[in-house]
């Protein structure tokens, strides 16, 4: 005689399926919504629990962070001079180091560029001081800056994004 397998009641199947998790479901439905309606930021409290989100430009990741008592954003600096572009034309100009930036060779000269400068592959952009040596960061293409990323005398990370250039 054949044993039959033990059948499973319900609260075993719910247990065996996967469980669905209402906070990524809330956060994939905000996302949505942010996305749908071009927004930038939205914070949501709920009870005891709040989420706050904050998008970039397309050539950052979105930022967002949840919390179970305080909502948190995801830091992002806001542009020092910008002109409007979308980001998949502009190629962005990052630092090669850790240190910091300054927009002119010295306290009392007009900055290397402004928005609205045209710069070419060997234009000089900025300086990035690391252990008191002063490094070019030169443009390394041709066309206009359209955004500033950083402030004068600002601390920079290996890898920032500096400057936006709508290339020529």
């Amino acid at each position: 005689m054949a044993s039959k397998a033990p059948k499973k009641t319900v609260a075993a199947r719910k247990a065996a399926a996967p469980a669905k998790t209402p906070v990524i479901d809330d956060v994939k439905h905000l996302v949505k919504l942010m996305i749908e309606h071009d927004l930038v930021e939205v914070s949501v409290a709920d009870g005891g629990r709040s989420i706050a989100l904050k998008r970039g430009s397309s050539s950052q990741p979105a930022g967002g962070a949840l919390s179970a008592g305080a909502a948190q954003t995801g830091s992002a600096a806001p542009a020092a001079d910008k002109v409007e572009e979308p980001a998949e034309l502009l190629v962005e100009v990052k630092s090669p180091m850790v240190g910091t930036l300054y927009t002119a060779a010295s306290p009392d000269s007009d900055p290397y560029v402004a928005v609205g400068s045209y710069v070419d592959e060997n234009t000089v952009v900025c300086i990035v001081e690391a252990m008191k040596v002063m490094n070019e960061v030169r443009a390394e293409v041709s066309g206009v800056i359209t955004e500033i990323c950083v402030k004068n005398a600002q601390p920079v990370e290996y890898g920032q994004v500096l400057f936006r250039v709508r290339p020529a």
